[in-house]
């Protein structure tokens, strides 16, 4: 029996959150959705009491990651998600306005498992949300790791 995945949405946009929440919603996925609008308590919440990810040991755990936060770059909590012993393995998927080839390089190189670019359309938006979410249905996570 496979872990329920839990979705960590890292967001500051409230209103592209209510957007991504919802039309993930639509496309069938029901996982527990914990939406972070800074990327200081994102990192409080991945990374526990230690700093290191092992209180989520067990858990699967997926990260859809918002680049452009008002607090820290997305790329640093990137990061230090895929530099974690324990946390390496949770897939990120990359969320995000920036369409700039060399940052899109640099996050797959970084590790990144998935990088979307927001498209400025409202209906295109919504469109691009409920794929995601379909591939979130059939893909295989695995839980954070000792």
């Amino acid at each position: 029996m496979s872990t329920p995945v839990t979705i960590i949405m890292i967001e500051d946009d409230d209103g592209h959150a209510r957007l991504i929440e919802r039309n993930i919603r639509r496309s069938g996925v029901n996982n527990k959705i914990l939406p972070f609008t800074s990327g200081t308590d994102a990192v409080k919440y991945l990374f526990g009491s230690d700093g290191s990810g092992l209180d989520h040991k067990g858990e699967a755990l997926l990260i859809m990651l918002d680049l452009n936060l008002p607090d820290m770059s997305g790329i640093d909590i990137l990061r230090r998600v895929k530099e974690s012993e324990f946390l390496k393995s949770t897939p990120v998927v990359v969320l995000t306005t920036t369409d700039d080839s060399q940052e899109v390089k640099r996050c797959y190189e970084l590790g990144c498992n998935v990088y979307v670019t927001k498209p400025v359309n409202y209906e295109s938006f919504a469109n691009a949300i409920r794929q995601l979410g379909l591939f979130f249905s059939v893909i295989q996570v695995p839980p954070a790791t000792v």
